[in-house]
């Protein structure tokens, strides 16, 4: 056990950090010691102590229940994100992997060209067009994300295709949408999962990086972006505040990123 863990120790402790951290997402849905909104002009820019384990922020608010609701807010909109670009990005990689042709080449012209854009300057794009909002940003980054994961798959159908177990499939009969997503789209799990990884990884910084700007998920929803923020107008006052909410974001991040690391070399 000892040398297994030696030998691809990022994995596991990417998923140690990555476990705990959903714990504590999950349970900043349903529980949070103080009501993340709730305002106490006493307790204002409150230190440390043990009513607040992370002191209050410039309303009154508690930083520990803020960031716990945050955590939630953070995750469902990155596991959104990653289910429209996967589910999507499949299917698209799917078929344009598997038959070819022109279509592939259409597709992958234009998979390209949107590419070439900065992520967050096309999110900023849609984002104005829709409105912001937990949703609406959900569903601009779920969208950008579609391209990236479509070149993906497309890569490991196109693999797959012509290996032996494919052909005796295809031999034996099997129509193209059972060899797609019944034969080859399971021997491409371990790279789907490692994307997903990496995925919702750049999922939680975009949704950051926005709600930072003031353009991602809005009052009263918390977020982590959005308190960071807010934090750095009290940096010398407070430091507490932006050091609680950046350990939070950098711990999410560092165990999928190490998460993604350890399944890549697995792969």
């Amino acid at each position: 056990m000892k040398a297994r863990f030696m030998k691809n120790k990022r994995l596991y402790i990417g998923a140690v950090i990555s476990a705990v951290m959903v714990l504590f997402a999950v349970t900043g849905m349903f529980f949070t010691p103080y009501d993340p909104n709730a305002m106490d002009t006493s307790a204002k820019l409150a230190g440390i102590s043990l009513k607040h384990l992370m002191g209050c922020d410039n309303f009154g608010r508690d930083i520990l229940s803020r960031v716990l609701s945050g955590l939630g807010t953070t995750m469902l909109v990155a596991l959104g994100t990653v289910f429209i670009g996967i589910f999507f990005g499949t299917l698209i990689g799917a078929f344009t992997g598997y038959y070819g042709g022109v279509a592939d080449e259409i597709l992958m012209r234009f998979n390209d060209a949107v590419l070439a854009f900065p992520s967050l300057l096309l999110a900023l794009v849609f984002i104005s067009v829709m409105g912001s909002g937990k949703l609406n940003v959900t569903i601009a980054l779920g969208i950008l994300f579609i391209p990236s994961y479509a070149r993906i798959m497309r890569g490991e159908f196109l693999r797959c295709k012509n290996l032996d177990y494919v052909r005796s499939a295809r031999l034996m009969g099997a129509s193209d949408i059972r060899i797609m997503f019944v034969h080859i789209l399971p021997n491409t799990l371990q790279v789907m999962l490692s994307t997903i990884a990496i995925g919702f990884n750049n999922a939680v910084l975009a949704e950051a990086s926005m709600s930072y700007l003031g353009i991602g998920v809005q009052p009263p929803d918390s977020s982590l972006g959005r308190m960071l923020s807010e934090a750095q107008s009290y940096l010398f006052i407070r430091p507490g505040y932006a050091i609680c909410t950046g350990t939070a974001i950098a711990l999410l991040i560092l165990g999928f990123a190490m998460l993604s690391e350890g399944l890549e070399k697995n792969a």
